[in-house]
């Protein structure tokens, strides 16, 4: 494991952050190393070049950057639910209170999938992305809160109802979360509670 002093963290933080901006400024196509040296105020692409070998493994930084942040944000809300109940509403407004609070980087990610910059493998990636939600509706089940439902087909519903929200913004930027999440929440309510 390579052991990077904390100037080349800092730096490739700075560069990360940089892509960030530019990709949600200008869309991933348009996201050159030119423009994200600029942004990052750097003398040369060269300084990029150094920390990242090529694009794709800095755009791979960046989803996991934020795939850490939306992890760590989500772990502690979940973590601090009493209730199957109180975690799958604490896992629908934790997610929607992520996206309002970071649009931009919502919106890189958002142009980074859609412009196919990364592999998605579904038979590899789907079952880690649907776990939490699963795991919250099989301790629901035990609870006697959720009714019994196919775990996966209902956690996919709930994972990819969330994962559509910032694709929504785009088209509507307007977008009041506060009412997306509370509307979630009650949908889900009425879906998987058990009567």
């Amino acid at each position: 494991m390579q052991v990077r002093s904390f100037t080349a963290e800092a730096r490739r933080t700075q560069i990360v952050g940089a892509a960030i901006e530019v990709i949600a400024e200008v869309g991933y196509p348009q996201a050159s190393f030119a423009r994200i040296a600029e942004r990052a105020r750097l003398s040369s692409t060269r300084l990029i070049s150094y920390h990242f070998a090529g694009k794709k493994e800095l755009i791979e930084e960046v989803v996991a950057q934020l795939y850490r942040e939306i992890g760590g944000h989500m772990s502690e809300r979940v973590s601090a639910a009493a209730t199957p109940l109180a975690a799958l509403h604490a896992y629908i407004e934790g997610y929607v209170e992520f996206v309002a609070g970071h649009r931009t980087q919502m919106k890189a990610l958002l142009s980074i999938f859609l412009n196919g910059a990364l592999e998605f493998d579904p038979a590899e990636q789907e079952a880690v992305v649907l776990s939490p939600v699963e795991q919250i509706l099989r301790d629901g089940q035990a609870a006697g809160a959720f009714r019994q439902c196919d775990l996966r087909v209902a956690a996919a519903a709930v994972q990819r109802s969330l994962d559509g929200i910032p694709l929504m913004l785009e088209s509507h930027p307007d977008l009041d979360l506060e009412t997306c999440a509370r509307e979630l929440v009650t949908l889900f309510d009425h879906a998987l509670c058990a009567s």
